[in-house]
C-alpha cells in the first residue's frame, strides 16, 4: 500500500558531476564507421587570386576544400598568434607609468579557444602551399568536451599525446593543438601530417566528458508519522472485517519500509527505490531515507 508525503524545497538537492567514457578506434574502417564518424582533412594555404569550388577536395567522409579548411582553422584558433612565423604569444599592450602604450594591440582580437590561462604559444605554418592536418571528432562521441590528457594518436611506432594544456606532443616537441570543446585535433608540423592524416592505420583514443545531474531526495518520516501499516495482510479473516491481528496493535509494533516511490503531481509513479533490506520505522526518533537519482 502507498502513503504519500510531499517534498519541500530543502528536501531536494541537485548536484552536477562529470563522467568520462573511453573510446579507441583503429584504422580507417573503424574511424569512418557510422558509430564513429571521425573525419580527417588536409588544410592547405593556397595563394591564388581565384578560388574554384571543389578544385582541392579533402576528407574521408565529408568532402571539404583544402583552402577553406586551412583558413577556417587559422581564423578560429590561431588568429591572435601570427606575429611570428615560428609561433608566438598573443599580441597585447603594456600601459606604461608615463602614459605611453607599448605593444601591438590593447587586447587580443579573437577568442581562439584557449585551454589554459597560462601564456600559450601557438603555431600554424603560413607559407604559400603549407599544409596542416585536422582530425574532427563528432560531438556525439566527445560529449561536452574531450577530457584533457586523454587524446592519443598512434601510427606505426610513433605516438602523439595530448599534454592537458591543448598541445599535441611528440616526445618533447609540440607539433599541434587539441581544441577540447570542439573535438578538433590539429597537426601543424608537416613531417607528421601524412603519417597521421592519410594513413589507413591510425589509432585514435580519447575520453569524452558529459555532465550528469544527481538529484538527492530526502525522505523524512517523523516519529509520529506512518506508524501503522496499511498492508492488507494485517487484517484477520475477510479484508472487510476490519479486525487487526493482535501483534499489530501493540505499542511495540513498528511497520517496516521496503520501497520508496517518487510520484509527480498527478500521482503517477516515475521512480522506484528498493531498500536492500526492510527498514523498521522508529516511534521515538525521525527516520530519513536518502534517494539518489542520476539523470
Amino acid at each position: 500500500m502507498s502513503i504519500f508525503k510531499p517534498f519541500i524545497t530543502s528536501d531536494v538537492i541537485v548536484s552536477p558531476f562529470e563522467v568520462n567514457k573511453s573510446f579507441t578506434f583503429k584504422g580507417t574502417f573503424e574511424l569512418t564507421a557510422s558509430n564513429a564518424g571521425i573525419d580527417r582533412y588536409i588544410g592547405q594555404n593556397i595563394i591564388s587570386p581565384f578560388w574554384v569550388s571543389g578544385s582541392n577536395p579533402t576528407g574521408q567522409i565529408y568532402t571539404q576544400d583544402k583552402s577553406l579548411v586551412y583558413h577556417s582553422v587559422k581564423e578560429l584558433y590561431y588568429s591572435n598568434y601570427l606575429t611570428n612565423p615560428s609561433g608566438s604569444l598573443v599580441g597585447t599592450a603594456s600601459f606604461n607609468t608615463d602614459g605611453t602604450i607599448t605593444g601591438p594591440a590593447y587586447t587580443p582580437n579573437y577568442y581562439n579557444y584557449l585551454s589554459t590561462t597560462l601564456p600559450t604559444y601557438r603555431y600554424i605554418p603560413t607559407g604559400s602551399g603549407d599544409i596542416i592536418g585536422v582530425i574532427s571528432i563528432p560531438s556525439n562521441l566527445f560529449g561536452e568536451y574531450l577530457k584533457p590528457t586523454s587524446v592519443t594518436l598512434t601510427s606505426g611506432s610513433v605516438t602523439l599525446q595530448d599534454d592537458g594544456l591543448g598541445n599535441i606532443i611528440s616526445g618533447s616537441t609540440n607539433i599541434g593543438n587539441v581544441i577540447y570543446e570542439h573535438g578538433v585535433i590539429i597537426l601543424t608540423s608537416g613531417s607528421f601530417i601524412n603519417n597521421f592524416i592519410t594513413t589507413p592505420n591510425l589509432t585514435c583514443s580519447f575520453q569524452s566528458t558529459v555532465t550528469i545531474y544527481e538529484s538527492q531526495y530526502k525522505c523524512t518520516i517523523r516519529q509520529n508519522e506512518f506508524n501503522f501499516s496499511q498492508n492488507p495482510t494485517l487484517v484477520s479473516g475477510s479484508s472487510n472485517s476490519g479486525i487487526i491481528y493482535d501483534y499489530a496493535t501493540g505499542s511495540y509494533f513498528d511497520p517496516y519500509v521496503t520501497t520508496i516511490g517518487l510520484y509527480n503531481n498527478s500521482y503517477e509513479l516515475i521512480a522506484v527505490a528498493k531498500l536492500a533490506q526492510p527498514l523498521p520505522l522508529s516511534s521515538i526518533t525521525d527516520t530519513t531515507i536518502l534517494v539518489n537519482l542520476d539523470l
